[in-house]
């Protein structure tokens, strides 16, 4: 074999872990990682170890992608008709779509349920398992394809990991930890459906009732500043709750940035302002999360 054929060998092991990875989503499960820690770290209770919570970090990340995986598996057929999604491996062959990766997907899952069980708790491993089943089975079996509100119900995916962080701590919760998991179920709507009014016409082309779809961008995108300002009064009531300065600035900051641009997504729906909205949502979260995180490690 020659310095060439080596090379090329190279590329396409390369290419096939790119491929392979890319089905766990890991980007949105980082994210859902990080939600569970900054859960951990707002709830009062026991200090782990950190063993534990490298195991609380990484059981999150992994039920999450495998449920990430599980929805490319389903889905394939229906991402080859939209522009966003049709490059995914299982759409264009780079990876056979057989039931192995089914196989796979439970192992992932078990493990990360076992492995919070034993090293935390059985409530941590609960929330860690229902984050996964819901946004396997509740929104990509079951709702996406029947309900327009199915991201709503979708978004508890999200709450579970704060839960699941919480619980590590502490099993019985307790407000700022449930406040937080409150503010992720609504934040994920707006979230969303700003994204889906930019991506409408795929939507509707691939039959996915989204909001935009059923009930036109308009009136999605006055849904989505309504949305935004229930997130933004959500967000603030851990003040009630022994939040302190620092959650008091990023929340109301990060909030106010969202709602502006949700406001101009209402009075001028178009691909920019959703996309503008869109991304806001993500500085919102962000900024929440920090502050929330600076505020528990100060508190």
């Amino acid at each position: 074999m020659n310095i060439t054929s080596i090379g090329r060998s190279g590329q396409r092991a390369a290419q096939i872990a790119r491929d392979v990875l890319s089905l766990f989503k890991l980007r949105i499960g980082t994210l859902i990682m990080v939600t569970a820690l900054v859960g951990l770290v707002v709830t009062p209770g026991a200090s782990l170890g950190l063993g534990q919570v490298i195991v609380l970090a990484l059981s999150v990340l992994v039920a999450s992608a495998a449920a990430g995986a599980f929805n490319q598996y389903v889905e394939h057929d229906e991402d080859r008709l939209m522009a966003r999604t049709r490059r995914r491996a299982f759409v264009t062959g780079a990876l056979p779509h057989h039931p192995a990766w089914l196989l796979l997907m439970g192992v992932l899952l078990a493990g990360a349920v076992a492995a919070a069980w034993f090293a935390l708790n059985a409530a941590a491993a609960v929330y860690v398992f229902l984050g996964a089943f819901f946004y396997a089975v509740v929104y990509t079996v079951w709702l996406k394809r029947r309900s327009a509100w199915n991201i709503v119900v979708g978004g508890l995916a999200g709450s579970f990991a704060v839960l699941a962080g919480g619980a590590a701590a502490d099993p019985a919760l307790g407000p700022l930890p449930l406040l937080l998991a409150l503010v992720l179920f609504l934040w994920t709507p707006p979230h969303f459906w700003s994204l889906a009014i930019a991506n409408c016409a795929d939507y509707e082309a691939a039959g996915v009732p989204m909001l935009p779809v059923v009930v036109g961008p308009a009136r999605a995108a006055r849904i989505v500043f309504a949305s935004t300002a229930a997130l933004l009064a959500a967000s603030l009531l851990p003040l009630a709750f022994g939040a302190g300065p620092i959650y008091a600035v990023g929340a109301a900051g990060g909030g106010l940035h969202f709602l502006r641009k949700s406001w101009l997504l209402a009075r001028n729906p178009s691909r920019a302002t959703a996309m503008g909205s869109f991304f806001a949502s993500l500085v919102q979260l962000s900024t929440l999360l920090v502050a929330a995180t600076v505020d528990g490690l100060l508190r």
